[in-house]
């Protein structure tokens, strides 16, 4: 019977594959290739053969995470995401089943910048995220500070983060840096990003950044993360390490590595400066809509019929759409459904006001977003309308800036 260590070929469904014999905690045996990949398999339905014997493996318990005194004190709240994932060998693929713990241990260095408090809030991937999942979270931030907390670490999956990071912002008025974290490849790689994007976000969490930002490798290479400001990042490439960008805004901050030193770059709120506050109501009834050359306005009304609450419009350039948009969106104004016009572009700033389009947009009662994201004018929506007592202040918030999501120039150079 091999043992730990030793080299195995394990054969299912005409496939053969060789490795290192692995622990496994899901009862499935599990191999570590030469490619330096783990692959998994069903041994009711493998075939198992001795290649060679190797030196055992023995499994070291998990380091006890001892308090050390003089080092602040950081809360950890996992909601899942490739930083926390492990291979499920059932399927083949990546899914979320680390515990806040599971990081701590996993990365020695943490217990180098803060002591820690781990709390699972939830486990999904990031396309399962939903409003009232941003609620739980705000409501667990926030029993964080109020506990004394010095910091707080939200671990996410980094497809949807921007979104879950602009929740944030507008909801709780934090004393203390919240910072979202994620990889975008899973610790089991040897190229992964999680341990040195974890490091980098302790070292925001104990940093004087007040503010709910997202710490991400700043390059290609394992040299500095940016600190982005929740309300302005985007995720711009699906798989490169460096995929997170400020956008219409310099980052706040870059955190070397690995000497963990902060370069501060813009203005931020420093630690203690605010009371905690929270407004984590949402209205989820909300709807992003992509304008496209021929797209027929109906879909507008689908959304009006539909109970919705609020569109985000991502319109052309200075943010148009074709004219005979104008009615409907006229239409959705009178019925109290605000909506808010954004730019496809990204980089830059609405004006509805260049061309006739435009100004008959505006007539037709929608409200410039002016540099906000689509994805940020969507979140910002979902909570203006939940807390606000009437839509006409709710469409007031949209143009004022809350979380700085809007700024009074829009840059041209990031």
């Amino acid at each position: 019977m091999p043992e730990l260590g030793d080299r195995i070929a394990v054969t299912k469904d005409g496939v053969r594959r060789e490795g290192v014999l692995m622990p496994s905690v899901s009862g499935k045996i599990v191999i570590k290739m030469d490619s330096g990949y783990n692959a998994g398999f069903d041994g009711e339905r493998s075939t198992v053969e001795l290649m060679a014997k190797g030196k055992a493996l023995k499994i070291a318990p998990p380091p006890t995470l001892k308090r050390r005194k003089g080092l602040p004190k950081v809360s950890i709240l996992s909601t899942g995401g490739t930083i926390a994932s492990k291979v499920d060998y059932r399927t083949g693929a990546v899914t979320s089943q680390f515990s806040a713990e599971d990081i701590i241990s996993s990365i020695p260095e943490l217990l180098e910048i803060a002591n820690y408090e781990g709390k699972v809030i939830y486990n999904i991937l990031s396309e399962n995220m939903k409003a009232e999942y941003w609620q739980e979270l705000a409501r667990a931030v926030a029993s964080e500070i109020r506990k004394g907390t010095d910091g707080v670490i939200v671990t996410h999956g980094t497809d949807t983060m921007t979104y879950t990071a602009a929740a944030l912002s507008f909801m709780v008025k934090t004393p203390v840096p919240v910072v979202l974290v994620g990889s975008q490849r899973s610790s089991d790689r040897p190229s992964s990003d999680a341990a040195m994007n974890a490091v980098c976000a302790a070292s925001v969490a104990t940093s004087d950044i007040a503010e709910v930002s997202v710490v991400m490798h700043g390059s290609t290479s394992d040299d500095f993360c940016f600190v982005h400001r929740g309300t302005r990042v985007r995720k711009m490439h699906t798989s490169r390490r460096d995929a997170f960008r400020s956008i219409n805004q310099h980052p706040i901050a870059k955190v070397s590595y690995p000497s963990r030193e902060i370069e501060i770059f813009g203005d931020h709120r420093r630690r203690g400066e605010a009371a905690l506050e929270v407004t984590d109501e949402l209205e989820p009834r909300c709807a992003l809509v992509k304008y496209f050359p021929g797209a027929k306005p109906d879909v507008f009304e689908h959304y009006i019929n539909s109970g919705y609450r609020g569109i985000v419009l991502e319109g052309t350039g200075l943010g148009h759409v074709a004219s005979d948009w104008v009615d409907t969106i006229k239409n959705a104004s009178d019925a109290g459904v605000p909506v808010v016009i954004t730019s496809q572009c990204l980089r830059g700033r609405i004006c509805d006001r260049v061309y006739d389009t435009g100004r008959d947009m505006l007539a037709a009662g929608g409200i410039e977003g002016q540099d906000m994201l689509p994805e940020v004018a969507l979140v910002k929506l979902m909570w203006a309308l939940a807390n606000a007592p009437s839509v006409e202040e709710a469409e007031a918030l949209m143009k004022m800036p809350i979380a700085g999501e809007i700024s009074s120039s829009t840059l041209t150079t990031v």
